[in-house]
């Protein structure tokens, strides 16, 4: 007889018939999961009571934590926890109304067998419509079959159609036909342009400098070496540690130097006292010697591009890396010597940052500064979280912000830019954003993610416009006023095609001078991106 101690395998509750699960991905901050909460219930609500309307029952898979005050799941220990409790061929419903940890659901998500579907309130007081995204791109990536849908108070009738098409289904179809694959290219100056660059690529190889990866749980922000490598993009694999350390090596006066040469180009800080709450020289002081240690290391690599993730680690020792990093996203931005002095650090030119090391950002970056560069435009671009937004005189015009990362240019320079402190329930130590309004003007947009087990990559035409000063104020009060923010109006996509299709939380966007330069610009991006193996599809009105 064998001594040996056999696992007891778990047992889980039987489906019931009409009876969906709902689970909440939470953030791994508890200060945001505590603030964030009365929202979350209240959405859960309305989705429950839609499901009700259709003779369905709702069971939340954890209760209300009374030690923590909220229903969130906050760690991936927790989430494999839950799923303990869910049958495995259960409805599943992950409902998101504030900004989510991809990683704390994704073990469970991935073995789930029954339907899952993915809801949010489309609504800009909490980044519930970023954390949909980018919990839709993570499952993308691992190849997890889902459903999706979103509205503003879960009483339109095309949110209740789409819930009653999942719960009879399964599924919920989405109308996809604003994208076509990219079409074979006319020879031209700008396909030849992109093909070359492509090669050059290839065969001269590129660094990009990841200071620690999977930020804020953003598992389809993590590139395999596998899927990088074949575009000529090697990853240099930095410690933040080793960030932090090089920053207690730059002098004050160093610092002091680049804050001067702000002032001096007009940019403004609403500046305190009290570090808990304002901003404070000292911390600025931080964060420019964040942006000179940024570019030394890069320079000792040899990268590149280069993306700090921040958010965990650092968040709890230095104020905030978005000021340092939408310095390195310009090309005019303060001078930057080498530790001995006898060079300027890449001078004269934008070095691409990829906010929150996002990888995705960092291959998208990096064409874009080349492909822009070699047709004489200024190739200063940045990520931006895609928020929220609303029909204003005839057009659905979306709020795109980010964290403060947008570099001086895309705001109509640094005159037109305000510091201001970054929340304290997000960012414990503070720091400023580069705040602002985008200018209006010509865009290109795009975003290369993991489908499929291959790199793909989507781009638009859209444009910034500019809206009335109050109005302006109202959508950045309905989300966060301390960010910069672009009034983004895309060329022949829909409002719920774009949340329907779109693979990231975060899209790119570069500025083009007029929209036929943008329209030459797209092409050639295009060209590189084919030429590096990327699968590339066009979305919306886009001129080949």
């Amino acid at each position: 007889m064998s001594t040996y101690t056999l696992p007891t395998r778990a047992t889980r509750p039987e489906t019931a018939p009409r009876t969906a699960y709902l689970i909440a991905s939470g953030d791994l901050r508890e200060s945001a999961n505590t603030a964030g909460w009365e929202t979350q219930a209240a959405m859960e609500a309305d989705v429950t009571k839609a499901l009700a309307d259709l003779g369905w029952s709702v069971i939340r898979a954890n209760g209300v934590d009374p030690a923590t005050g909220h229903g969130f799941i906050s760690s991936q220990r927790m989430g494999m926890e839950v799923f303990k409790g869910i049958p495995t061929d259960a409805p599943l419903i992950v409902a998101e109304a504030v900004w989510q940890y991809s990683h704390h659901v994704l073990a469970g998500l991935r073995t789930h067998q029954g339907p899952i579907l993915t809801v949010a309130n489309f609504a800009g007081d909490w980044p519930g419509l970023v954390g949909l995204l980018g919990l839709n791109a993570g499952m993308t990536k691992m190849g997890t079959d889902y459903s999706t849908i979103w509205s503003v108070d879960f009483t339109d009738e095309w949110f209740k159609n789409g819930l009653r098409e999942w719960v009879e289904t399964g599924h919920i179809t989405h109308d996809a036909s604003h994208v076509r694959p990219l079409p074979a290219l006319p020879d031209s100056p700008e396909v030849a342009l992109g093909r070359a660059l492509g090669d050059q690529l290839l065969e001269e190889k590129a660094i990009i400098g990841v200071f620690d990866e999977g930020c804020m749980g953003m598992y389809n922000a993590i590139f395999d070496d596998e899927l990088l490598n074949q575009l000529g993009i090697y990853k240099e694999r930095l410690s933040q540690s080793a960030l932090y350390a090089e920053m207690l090596k730059v002098p004050d006066a160093e610092a002091d130097a680049i804050g001067a040469w702000l002032i001096e180009r007009g940019m403004t800080f609403k500046l305190g006292t009290d570090e808990a709450t304002e901003l404070t020289e000292t911390q600025l002081r931080w964060q420019y010697k964040m942006y000179i240690a940024a570019l030394r290391i890069a320079d000792d690599f040899g990268l590149d591009a280069v993306g700090i993730q921040y958010q965990q680690g650092l968040k709890d020792l230095v104020p905030a890396s978005d000021l340092a990093e939408g310095l390195l996203n310009a090309t005019d931005r303060p001078p930057v010597t080498s530790r001995d002095g006898s060079r300027v650090l890449h001078e004269g030119r934008a070095f691409p940052h990829f906010n929150e090391a996002d990888e995705g950002v960092a291959v998208d970056a990096l064409v874009t500064d080349r492909v822009w560069t070699a047709m004489g435009l200024i190739p200063d671009n940045t990520l931006h979280d895609v928020r929220w937004g609303e029909d204003y005189d005839g057009d659905f015009v979306w709020v795109y912000e980010i964290s403060g990362s947008v570099p001086a240019s895309h705001l109509g320079g640094y005159d037109k830019a305000e510091g201001w402190r970054q929340h304290p329930v997000f960012f414990p130590a503070g720091g400023s954003t580069i705040n602002g309004v985008s200018r209006p003007g010509e865009i290109v947009l795009s975003r290369v993610y993991i489908a499929e087990g291959v790199l793909q990559a989507d781009i638009f035409r859209a444009s910034v416009v500019e809206l009335p000063a109050e109005e302006t104020q109202r959508r950045k009060d309905a989300t966060n006023p301390e960010w910069p923010i672009a009034h983004v109006v895309l060329h022949g996509v829909s409002r719920d095609q774009f949340m329907a299709r779109h693979k990231a939380n975060h899209a790119q966007l570069v500025y083009a001078p007029d929209a036929e330069t943008a329209d030459k610009a797209l092409i050639a991006k295009a060209a590189m991106l084919d030429r590096l193996g990327v699968k590339v599809h066009l979305a919306g009105d886009v001129t080949i």
